[in-house]
C-alpha cells in the first residue's frame, strides 16, 4: 500500500510538471467517520529530491497523525457541552487575532523600541531589590580543552599573559580547539553552568572564593579557570546580568502605555465624528 501511494504520488507530480493538461486525480488516503483525508492535502510536503521510499514514509506519518487528530476531534464534537456557545468563541477568537495583529503593526511602525542606558540604570535602581540572586554568579575566564591538549605550551603561555594581543590569540586558539570557553571579562555567568563543565566538586559555591585562578585535568580534558568577581546567593544581581530582562520589562510597559494612548486617540476621533452611540 505504501509503495502504491508513493508511486501514485510521483505519477501525479510528474503529470503536473509535464504540463500535459490532464486533470489531477485526487486519492482518498484515510477516513474517520465523516472526515476524509485526500492526497492533495499533502501538496508541498515532499522535498524535490524525495525518493519513493521518502514519499511513502511522509505519507504514512501524516496519515497516522491525521487519523489520531480526527479521532479526538470526533469525540470532542460528540461531547460539546450544551451551554457552549461555539459561534461566540469563534467570533471572540477571531477578534482577538485581528486586534493582536493590528497592535503588532502599530508597535512596529510607530513605537520607539530603543531603551537607553539611562533608562536601564534608572529602572534598575528603582527595582533592583527584586533581582536578588538565587544562585552565585561570576565574572571569569574559563577554558575546557580535550586531551591531549593541542599546542599545550602555547596555551599555557597565552593563559598567563597579560597582553591584549595575547588575549586575542587565546580567543582564536579556543575557537579552533576548545570544547568550551568564556573569555569576556565583563560578562556574568551562572556558577552552576560553569561547574557542570568541570569534574564534580571542582567548583562549588563553597570553594569558589578560594579557587580564583587554577588549572586541572582529568583523563578527557584540561581546564583553566580565572575568577575576577563573585556575587553570592541572596546578593543583588548587577545590572549587566539582568539587563536583557530589564529591557524586556521596560519595553512591555512602554507597549502597554503606547497602546492605551492609541486607543484613546482613536476613541476621541470617532467621538468627534459622531460614530459612537451609547444607550445606557
Amino acid at each position: 500500500m505504501a509503495i502504491f501511494l508513493a508511486v501514485a504520488l510521483c505519477g501525479l507530480l510528474l503529470a503536473c510538471s509535464s504540463g500535459a493538461g490532464k486533470e489531477k486525480e485526487d486519492r482518498l488516503l484515510a477516513k474517520v467517520h465523516n472526515k476524509s483525508l485526500f492526497l492533495s492535502e499533502l501538496d508541498g510536503m515532499f522535498p524535490e529530491k524525495a525518493t519513493s521510499e521518502d514519499s511513502s514514509a511522509i505519507i504514512q506519518a501524516y496519515i497516522q497523525r491525521w487519523v489520531r487528530d480526527a479521532i479526538i476531534l470526533y469525540e470532542a464534537e460528540r461531547n460539546i457541552p450544551g451551554d457552549l456557545n461555539l459561534d461566540k468563541l469563534v467570533r471572540d477568537y477571531r477578534a482577538s487575532l485581528i486586534r493582536h495583529n493590528y497592535e503588532k503593526v502599530l508597535i512596529e511602525e510607530f513605537m520607539d523600541s530603543t531603551v537607553s542606558q539611562d533608562e536601564l540604570e534608572a529602572f534598575y535602581e528603582l527595582n533592583k531589590a527584586q533581582y536578588q540572586l538565587e544562585t552565585p554568579i561570576v565574572r571569569c575566564f574559563f577554558i575546557k580543552v580535550s586531551q591531549p591538549v593541542p599546542e599545550a605550551e602555547e596555551l599555557r603561555r597565552l593563559w598567563n599573559s597579560k597582553k591584549e594581543e595575547d588575549l586575542e590569540k587565546l580567543v582564536a586558539y579556543c575557537n579552533a580547539y576548545a570544547q568550551a570557553h568564556l573569555l569576556d571579562e565583563d560578562t556574568w555567568y551562572n556558577l552552576d553552568n560553569i561547574a557542570m563543565e568541570m569534574p564534580p566538586g571542582s567548583l562549588t559555591p563553597d570553594n569558589v572564593e578560594s579557587r580564583r585562578d587554577f588549572s586541572q585535568r582529568d583523563d578527557d580534558f584540561q581546564y583553566y579557570l580565572r575568577v575576577f568577581e563573585v556575587k553570592n546567593r541572596k546578593e543583588i544581581a548587577p545590572l549587566a546580568y539582568v539587563e536583557e530582562q530589564a529591557r524586556r520589562i521596560i519595553l512591555r510597559s512602554r507597549q502597554e502605555k503606547f497602546l492605551r494612548q492609541k486607543v484613546e486617540e482613536m476613541y476621541d476621533i470617532e467621538l468627534r465624528r459622531n460614530n459612537i452611540q451609547t444607550y445606557y
